[in-house]
């Protein structure tokens, strides 16, 4: 009998750790918009009436829209995040980077999978915004743990309106369901990155062969945040962007 109540009480225990924190993505809110210079602040709304932040920067004319996703409990104008959606609307990307759902502080990285749908809502929210603002022609950024929840939005969403995808060190290492991924897609890694990204990069560039105009790229000396390697990661972005969106 304790046996089973210790059990319930973990699972318990689990269910509510694996809610996303409204509190923390609120702290960033508060933290990021009084500061932002490139970019406005706007809150797109989920089914449950929950907003989330959301950062629209326009780019006239645009060549194509760009939806950016932040890593594992981070925010939307996070250091690689904010240098990669603004330097992409320096060359004729608009882009919106957006709060993904995150855990408490201190959560582990196997816990977020139970985040993914609330995930899949958000982007898709994300799609219709960029919609209603006129852009026909979309893509996604996503970053790390960003990727694994943009992947499974792509998979899992036959009409989800994106025409091509930059993976940024999928922080899995592989590409779920990639049979069901239908864009091109740009593989891009750090030479030192997480070794589950370095040591799957063969097995993803597989998957790659069978999507048009997809590419595989390492870049020197980065680590999994490209810390220094921002202006890299941009160029390598962008060649891929301006082929698809010519």
């Amino acid at each position: 009998m304790r046996l089973i109540v210790l059990l319930a009480m973990f699972v318990a225990a689990s269910l509510v750790q694996a809610q996303p924190d409204y509190a923390r993505e609120k702290r960033w809110a508060e933290e990021i918009t009084p500061t932002l210079v490139v970019g406005d602040a706007v809150y797109l709304a989920q089914k449950s009436g929950h907003k989330f932040l959301a950062i629209y920067t326009d780019a006239k004319p645009a060549r194509a829209a760009v939806i950016v996703v932040h890593g594992l409990g981070v925010h939307p104008d996070w250091a690689l995040i904010g240098a990669l959606r603004s330097g992409l609307a320096d060359h004729q990307y608009a882009t919106l980077s957006v709060q993904m759902p995150v855990l408490a502080a201190g959560a582990l990285g196997e816990e977020y999978p139970a985040l993914f749908p609330d995930a899949a809502e958000r982007l898709q929210a994300a799609v219709a915004f960029l919609k209603a603002k006129g852009h026909r022609r979309i893509a996604l950024a996503a970053h790390s743990m960003g990727a694994r929840m943009s992947n499974f939005y792509l998979v899992g969403t036959p009409d989800n309106g994106i025409d091509a995808w930059v993976a940024i060190g999928i922080s899995s290492g592989d590409f779920t369901d990639a049979g069901k991924l239908r864009m091109p897609i740009l593989d891009i890694y750090g030479e030192r990155d997480f070794p589950q990204v370095r040591q799957r990069a063969a097995a993803r560039a597989t998957a790659l062969r069978a999507l048009k105009g997809s590419a595989q790229i390492e870049v020197a000396g980065a680590d999994h945040y490209f810390a220094g390697n921002e202006r890299d990661l941009i160029a390598a972005a962008r060649q891929f962007l301006d082929r698809k969106f010519q």
